[in-house]
């Protein structure tokens, strides 16, 4: 685990930005803290930071170049069957050359490269992204793993491109800083930045599972080389319990094949099903596995170390709690919003931050369950568009008191309140298209509101064209009603610009690897083999993998509520962060004069938030709370 970054020049102007490399790369310094170094020739720059996991000799430092010099690589993740594919496609190479120097899977990368190109990269199992420079013909390659695990933002402009793991070390080669109004809007309406694009105008991510060739001085298209079918006619012809067989199966494969490290390794083990399979099935191959779990002091509620404890005696690993109190948790609330380089507000970052931080100090690679419930439908919402789809009368009941759940209270805030908002929030999706319903259940805000909140000179530039063209880009795999078509969507938007954006850039922050078993390309490829009624039906949601596994793991563990990493954002905005909002960052002055939002609408915000009906306010003051630190410490 690394981070990259580099500059290809197109004109003989442009050649000034190679020096910057230097200063780009070390912005990438938590990614990497054990070394790093720069590549450069009279067109293009390549910086690495390494952490190092896989043979941590000097020898398999990055930059890389092969032994005739011709040819480097900057890589940034792991390729775990890198030993399988040197056997089986490499042995003439080394024979020829004298065998490899290292033991690293970026040797073996670099000589599948300059042996077989981009036609390689669907053998790779693991998560990356790397550039790939041939120095003779001046090509360069750019690619990023099939599901978005490892970022690469880059700018393009007609003198070059730039790229890196970081908008913050993107900034170091000069690119403009403009804001994208209609990303803004997005933003506001989903807490976080759907990818590809990004909050600064020009500004893109390369799409998981694609690659990019600069050739002839210019980049080329995005290819794709990988994606995931979902076709009925497809399904595996399996019966029910043969498809568990063949689930623990891979997911046992894939957990044994991320147990390669040459450092201390552990496992995140929160006491919800996803991570405590990994634990058990980690436990097969490894002796005295450590385990980490999160505490809440102060939250009991929300507390699940007990159910993590059960699972680590069962496993017999060697397990450390990291109880925290609020103010634990307060003390890192700085260190999230200065490490964050584009507006992201999944205020779940928090909690999961102080786990990194507190794991690293044990371990460099945590194997976690990232994943598990946008492949095999296990949030609320997937139980919600199951009901919806079936004709009841609770259905008909909860769509005819909308009108109630309008007028009662609604909040995260105490457990009668929140069902009534999960209420008003089924009988509101239940009036909608499913592409509607789909949008709105993974919004915040609708988009009259954002609106609303927009300064009016700015909501004047939004494109509604545009943001029109981009939700039906991200919503394209609604189309025929199977429920597989709605877990695909999560992948290509909650798990790739959310979850994932927020577990790389806070173990980053920690210098942590995670890897994550559930998202191995082997398990998901079979879980959209599967129909959905594998996965979720009237009694479960996550239904095979809890079926599954329901042997291996403590009964405990089942028919309990699903809490998540949850902080109590409303509290501390009444009372120990409302300085923070209310003279400074939503500070009414501040607000009027920066022209980016409706002052009016901040200070009704700020109301709401100490009303009796406070709704999702917390959640919107939060989105506002990272861009206003964002906007200060980049733009303004």
């Amino acid at each position: 685990m690394c981070g990259i970054t580099g500059y290809f020049a197109y004109t003989t102007q442009a050649k000034t930005n190679l020096s910057k490399v230097t200063q780009s790369t070390q912005k990438l310094f938590l990614r990497g803290p054990d070394s790093g170094d720069i590549f450069m020739d009279d067109s293009c720059a390549l910086g690495h930071r390494r952490l190092s996991i896989i043979d941590t000799s000097t020898g398999a430092a990055q930059p890389m170049q092969d032994a005739s010099g011709r040819y480097v690589i900057a890589f940034n993740g792991e390729i775990f069957n890198y030993q399988q594919l040197s056997n089986s496609h490499l042995g003439d190479v080394w024979q020829r050359i004298g065998g490899p120097r290292t033991t690293s899977d970026t040797e073996v990368l670099l000589y599948l490269l300059i042996s077989y190109g981009e036609a390689c990269l669907n053998w790779l199992s693991g998560f990356f992204a790397f550039a790939f420079y041939d120095r003779q013909t001046g090509e360069l390659l750019l690619a990023r793993d099939r599901f978005g695990k490892k970022p690469l933002v880059f700018y393009e402009d007609d003198q070059g491109l730039a790229f890196s793991s970081e908008m913050k070390a993107l900034f170091e080669y000069g690119i403009p800083r403009k804001l994208d109004y209609d990303v803004l809007h997005q933003y506001l309406q989903l807490n976080y930045v759907p990818q590809p694009q990004s909050m600064i105008q020009g500004v893109q991510k390369l799409r998981p599972a694609h690659y990019l060739k600069i050739a002839n001085g210019r980049a080329q298209a995005q290819q794709a080389y990988y994606a995931i079918r979902l076709e009925k006619q497809r399904y595996k012809d399996l019966d029910y319990v043969e498809a568990q067989r063949q689930l623990v199966e891979k997911m046992d494969d894939a957990v044994q094949e991320r147990l390669i490290a040459d450092v201390p390794l552990g496992a995140f083990l929160s006491g919800g099903i996803d991570s405590s399979i990994i634990v058990a099935l980690a436990s097969r191959h490894s002796q005295k596995l450590n385990t980490f779990s999160i505490g809440y002091k102060d939250n009991p509620f929300f507390d699940e170390t007990h159910y993590a404890q059960l699972v680590a005696t069962k496993f017999r690993t060697n397990h450390t709690v990291f109880s925290l109190t609020n103010n634990d948790f307060l003390e890192h609330v700085q260190d999230v919003l200065d490490y964050i380089d584009e507006p992201f507000a999944d205020s779940s970052a928090l909690p999961v931050y102080i786990l990194s931080k507190h794991t690293r100090q044990h371990v460099t690679v945590a194997l976690s369950g990232d994943g598990g419930d946008e492949v095999f439908a296990g949030y609320n919402k997937h139980a919600a568009e199951w009901k919806i789809r079936q004709q009841s009368l609770a259905n008909t009941m909860v769509k005819a008191g909308l009108p109630l759940w309008n007028l009662l209270p609604k909040s995260r805030n105490s457990k009668l309140t929140n069902v009534f908002r999960q209420l008003h929030r089924f009988a509101e999706g239940a009036q909608l298209s499913l592409k509607d319903r789909y949008w709105r259940w993974a919004s915040y805000n609708t988009s009259a509101a954002v609106s609303r909140l927009l300064h009016p000179q700015v909501a004047a530039k939004i494109s509604a064209g545009r943001l029109l063209q981009e939700k039906q880009q991200l919503l394209s795999f609604l189309n025929n009603g199977d429920f597989n078509e709605v877990l695909l969507t999560d992948m290509n938007l909650v798990l790739l610009s959310d979850m994932l954006v927020k577990v790389d850039l806070m173990s980053m922050a920690n210098s942590l690897e995670v890897r994550s078993p559930f998202l191995d390309h082997k398990v998901v490829d079979f879980a959209f083999s599967l129909p959905s009624s594998y996965k979720i039906d009237s009694r479960l949601k996550k239904k095979i993998v809890q079926d599954a596994f329901r042997q291996m793991l403590p009964p405990e563990l089942y028919n309990r509520p699903k809490h998540g990493f949850e902080i109590p954002l409303l509290d501390w905005f009444r009372k120990e962060l409302w300085s923070l909002i209310d003279t400074d960052l939503l500070q009414k002055d501040f607000v009027a004069s920066q022209g980016v939002f409706n002052v009016d609408e901040t200070e009704l915000l700020k109301k709401k938030l100490l009303s009796n009906n406070p709704e999702d306010s917390h959640a919107t003051t939060w989105a506002l709370i990272v861009f206003q630190y964002w906007w200060k410490k980049y733009l303004s």
